[in-house]
């Protein structure tokens, strides 16, 4: 019964946030304060209420500069003749077609605002010249030629088409251009993560914990070269800031490893299941890594954030392509895990002893025992506990 349980808790955890992707909150620039930013700006509140967080710049230069910052995912410059969306596909490639989106939507409304001012102002004149030829006023040959002008400028008028045009200020690999191998290649970190925690704990070979930390740390920094190697040097995904990439990687795959060698450590193999549940089940579900963590549920979006998955997947992003920005809360959860992790490493035998000798109600070492009845009144005996080392700790 708890089988079934599980697997449709797993597919819900999936599903779930990829069935209420909607945007919250997204952080988003709009330049100019003028009457045209000013009216786009309640468009959107309008049409769609706590989707965006508006900030406001002075000019396309200073909302780049946020974009690239990671301050913004991307910014609407509203003139009287069209629409520049400013977008950054690399920090989310569907929040960039997103905001395309909205900005053709709003040249689209401003288009129609437009043809309607210039409907009611032809049909006024029409009216009023309606009403000039009725007094009899058109019968003077200046008037009659005032008239005719009038008309063949107002025919000559054409309706304005407001444009909106999109200028990727942050663009994706040329290799990756919609970030599905960014996407796929930060997933698969999670799962063989674990494999290595659950590899390094379980090993015969590895008796002390100090062998276990060093194993831990040659053993992702290994596999992160091969992680680099595949999406940058085989699929050109990881384009910029190679070393720096290089450590995100590593530090991701050792933060959810030393978390999983460490709940390993201190539980056994139902340590097992409980790290891959969280990291996979959750921390990867609730990642936002293929989308945007501001595309998230409610709730979904800080849960995510707060664990292994979503953390490195949002520093290997700031990292590859915007030089760092924004990426120090993420390096601190990943610290935090992975210091966690190993202190369980290091630490969990004395744990794992203290709770063995409770429950086998065995003296600690060095306990003086009273003389068993009948022996006499020699002196107390000092038996010593010796349990068998099954982790060869020092």
């Amino acid at each position: 019964m708890a089988l079934p349980i599980a697997i449709a808790l797993a597919v819900m955890a999936f599903a779930w946030p990829a069935g209420r992707i909607s945007p919250r909150d997204v952080p988003v620039g709009i330049v100019g304060t003028g009457p045209a930013s000013q009216h786009a700006v309640e468009a959107l509140t309008r049409q769609q209420p706590g989707a965006f967080d508006f900030r406001l710049y002075p000019d396309q230069q200073a909302a780049r500069s946020a974009i690239r910052s990671r301050d913004v995912y991307g910014a609407f410059a509203v003139s009287g003749n069209g629409i520049t969306v400013l977008k950054a596909t690399a920090a989310s490639p569907s929040v960039a077609q997103l905001l395309t989106d909205v900005g053709q939507k709003l040249a689209d409304k401003a288009t129609q605002q437009k043809a309607a001012q210039q409907k009611a102002a032809q049909q006024k004149a029409a009216e009023r010249k309606a009403a000039e030829r009725k007094s009899g006023s058109a019968h003077s040959p200046a008037k009659a030629h005032q008239q005719a002008g009038g008309q063949g400028a107002a025919g000559a008028d054409s309706p304005v088409q407001i444009v909106a045009k999109s200028v990727d200020v942050v663009p994706l690999a040329t290799d990756d251009p919609r970030g599905a191998v960014f996407s796929s290649s930060v997933f698969p970190l999670t799962i063989c993560g674990i494999l290595i925690g659950a590899f390094v704990t379980m090993a015969r070979g590895l008796a002390r914990p100090r062998h276990r930390v060093l194993t831990l740390l040659v053993s992702c920094a290994v596999a992160a070269l091969g992680v680099y190697l595949v999406a940058q040097g085989f699929l050109g995904a990881l384009p910029h800031n190679h070393v720096a990439t290089w450590a995100v990687l590593t530090l991701d795959l050792l933060s959810v490893s030393a978390t999983a060698a460490g709940v390993i450590r201190l539980l056994g193999p139902a340590g097992l299941g409980l790290s891959a549940a969280l990291m996979v089940f959750v921390g990867n579900a609730f990642s936002g890594a293929s989308s945007a963590p501001e595309l998230l549920p409610e709730g979904a979006d800080r849960v995510g954030q707060w664990l292994p998955p979503g953390a490195g997947a949002g520093l290997l992003r700031d990292t590859t392509y915007f030089d760092g920005h924004a990426g120090t809360g993420h390096l601190t959860v990943l610290a935090l895990w992975t210091v966690c992790g190993l202190t369980a490493v290091m630490c969990g035998h004395w744990v794992i002893r203290a709770s063995r000798g409770t429950r086998a109600g065995i003296p600690a070492s060095g306990e003086l025992l009273p003389a068993l009845p009948g022996a006499g009144s020699g002196p107390a005996v000092r038996h010593h506990a010796h349990a068998r080392r099954h982790d060869g700790e020092d």
